[in-house]
């Protein structure tokens, strides 16, 4: 135990003192949701949090962070905060809950966790967690364990980045993609359905420098996003219609001879197949899918073709509707076929998790066989399975009632009075409101985990840098008790957090260990500004790019790189979308109060409606609706409305958001969830 806390670095640094005594400025990094993983600088006095702030260790974030995380006190110390352990006392979703010792609650759990595993098996117990905002410790740990020995029913945990880790698997093995630092270098980047400015903000400042440079910038993106303003090209593409936009890109590759053929030759395989599904996607019939001009389609499309280095950000957005494994597919196979690798600033990025070799052998307990649950369609887990059904919920680590397809079915699941419900959280969240024992959890500026960037190459210890609240306990001290209540835990598991710890650097990969225990900034072997086909190769069983991988062309619906029509009718014309805002992370910060939340609409789709800026709309499908006021604005494009991602229930007029109008259908690959995929109509609360 004592080598752990040996690992408490940098020092803290005292600053002036004020009424109260000194102040210090301790060292940490953010480990949400966010591709940055920044370095922070926490202010405190006497073990309690002053104030957050940037920190110098990570060079890319140096010294800046988002307004959310800067706000993130208020989530510490705020009303919602739990503090102890409780069980449910009113109706479920009530909302009232009696306190009562760790003791109690841990037996109360225990015994019916064991009840079921009795009745009808492990699998009717259901662990349910999302490790967005989670690293090394607080995800896939001694969790992991205690669900293999009881043999629960597992989790496919595929609610973000399925459909693109899918696809960037199945074509480069996850390759290391472009850092932030190497965007100075591009002559052309294309931001393809991401937005750096609500989520990512470190890679802003590198876009607007290289725009200096001289760099032509593209956007791709249904939203004018702060960046598409800036752009020399911005696509408005309908949601949905991105594998049809990229294809066209690929047949004027293809068709103009500037497919690199001595590249597809020398370093990939299926080119053929692949330029036989492009080529039906004339740019006519691509702008005509996706509601653009085809003029300036082409002119996107030749300006790739003929500029290099150039740069392909592939973001999470352009995955979230049925056709994302394939828009995922499409748009990383460009660099490969227009020649675009082997160059600085050439290529391009997507999640760089991978780059650490990290193989969590930590967990000491095989992956089991047992049912397997899509966590997109949690409704219908609690609602319909009956061989076992499932008789325990226990959530930690997501808030699904916040942020899962389908959200009325999910609450009618969680209604179910024969359902037992754990809820692991450190804020009184909407699913919360329906457990029946809450148990208060750390937040990471009260624990040990690893914080790991995928947009910059970045792993950073982070550490307690104020007492816990109340009585609140980190994931691996109650995962670990939990395993001695139930009988299950081995002589060798780490018996806590600290123990945990210790295990876990013992097993990093040995360069990266050093790092790590020296207090240094760890970079992986290839360094921290990698360049595709010189420092880094595909991670392929032959070291090749696989255009066209007849597993998932067998796999997917319509076979790979098909286009699946939208969804839209006549009744429900309007594609619903819900983008990261800079409000929270996920649902992350989702109880802070905020400025009402409002349905924004392109102001032809509002004036089409009778409808005014000033309305109170109902925004409906056959799954529910959604009652909030409208923003009018060409914010986004004609055809598709947006509300944000991550809003809880207290923040609409009705207690429903997005999630409620979104069906708990899949992806085409990775089993993703199809949030984009909601088809809707609008009316004033006067009419519906």
């Amino acid at each position: 135990m004592h080598s752990a806390r040996k690992l408490d670095r940098p020092a803290d640094r005292t600053e002036g003192t004020s009424l109260g005594g000194p102040a210090s400025v301790v060292e940490t990094a953010c480990p949400l949701d966010c591709p940055d993983s920044c370095t922070l600088a926490v202010t405190v006095r006497h073990g309690k949090l002053l104030s957050l702030d940037g920190g110098r260790v990570n060079p890319v974030t140096n010294g800046f962070i988002c307004a959310k995380v800067r706000r993130f006190g208020d989530r510490v110390y705020g009303p919602d905060r739990l503090l102890y352990p409780a069980v449910r006392k009113g109706r479920k979703g009530e909302g009232r809950f009696a306190r009562v010792s760790w003791d109690e609650a841990l037996e109360r759990i225990v015994d019916r966790m064991r009840h079921a595993t009795a009745t009808w098996g492990g699998e009717a117990i259901l662990p349910y967690s999302y490790g967005g905002s989670n690293g090394l410790l607080t995800q896939d740990s001694l969790d992991a364990t205690l669900w293999r020995r009881l043999g629960t029913s597992r989790l496919a945990r595929t609610l973000c980045a399925a459909p693109t880790g899918t696809a960037n698997m199945a074509l480069y093995g996850k390759m290391a993609s472009v850092t932030y630092e190497d965007y100075l270098h591009a002559s052309l980047i294309v931001l393809w359905g991401v937005n750096p400015s609500t989520s990512g903000i470190h890679l802003v400042p590198y876009v607007r420098q290289a725009q200096k440079n001289g760099a032509r910038l593209v956007v791709i993106d249904p939203r004018t996003t702060p960046l598409a303003k800036a752009a020399d090209i911005h696509l408005a593409v309908r949601p949905g219609s991105d594998v049809a936009v990229a294809l066209a890109w690929h047949r004027h590759l293809f068709e103009s001879g500037q497919a690199d053929r001595a590249f597809l030759d020398a370093q990939t395989v299926g080119t053929d197949r692949l330029r036989e599904r492009a080529s039906p996607w004339t740019f006519e019939r691509a702008a005509a899918v996706a509601g653009i001009d085809a003029t300036i389609l082409e002119r996107a499309a030749v300006l790739y073709a003929n500029v290099s280095p150039a740069l392909i950000r592939c973001g999470w957005e352009l995955e979230r509707n049925r056709n994302g494994g394939n828009a995922a597919m499409a748009i990383l196979a460009l660099p490969a076929v227009g020649g675009k690798f082997g160059v600085r600033g050439g290529g391009y990025s997507m999640s760089n998790s991978a780059s650490w070799n990290i193989d969590k052998a930590w967990i000491s307990a095989p992956e089991q066989h047992s049912r397997l649950v899509n966590m997109n369609q949690l409704g219908r887990a609690l609602t319909e399975l009956k061989t076992p059904p499932v008789d325990v919920l226990f959530c930690y680590n997501g808030n699904p009632v916040a942020t899962v397809p389908d959200q009325r079915r999910i609450v009618r699941g969680l209604e179910r009075e024969d359902l037992f419900t754990v809820v692991f959280e450190q804020v009184m969240t909407d699913t919360a409101m329906y457990a029946d024992v809450v148990l208060p959890a750390t937040t990471f500026l009260e624990g040990y985990d690893f914080a790991r960037a995928y947009g910059p190459l970045s792993l950073q210890l982070t550490r307690p840098v104020i007492e816990a609240v109340g009585e609140a306990r980190t994931n691996a001290d109650v995962f670990a008790e939990l395993a001695r209540r139930c009988g299950v835990a081995g002589a060798d598991d780490p018996e806590g957090e600290l123990d945990l710890l210790v295990k876990v650097i013992d097993q990093l990969p040995a360069a990266l260990r050093e790092d790590v225990r020296a207090g240094a900034r760890p970079v992986p072997p290839f360094g921290a500004t990698p360049i595709q086909f010189v420092d880094v190769f595909p991670n392929t069983p032959d070291g090749k790019v696989h255009l066209f991988p007849d597993a998932l062309d067998a796999a997917a619906p319509a076979g790979l790189y098909a286009f699946q029509p939208d969804p839209a009718t006549e009744t429900y014309p309007l594609a619903l979308i819900s983008p990261a805002s800079d409000r929270t992370i996920s649902s992350t910060l989702g109880e802070l109060p905020r400025p009402d939340v409002r349905l924004t609409m392109h102001p032809d789709d509002a004036a089409a409606r009778g409808l005014e800026g000033t309305d109170v709309v109902c925004v409906f499908n056959a799954l529910g609706e959604v009652r909030c006021p409208l923003s009018v604005s060409t914010a986004v494009c004609r055809g598709t409305v947006s509300l944000p991602k991550g809003v809880w229930r207290r923040s609409t007029h009705n207690g429903f958001t997005a999630t409620a109008l979104v069906p708990d259908t899949l992806t085409d690959l990775g089993g993703g969830a199809c949030f984009n995929d909601a088809r809707v109509q609008v009316a004033s609360v006067a009419q519906a």
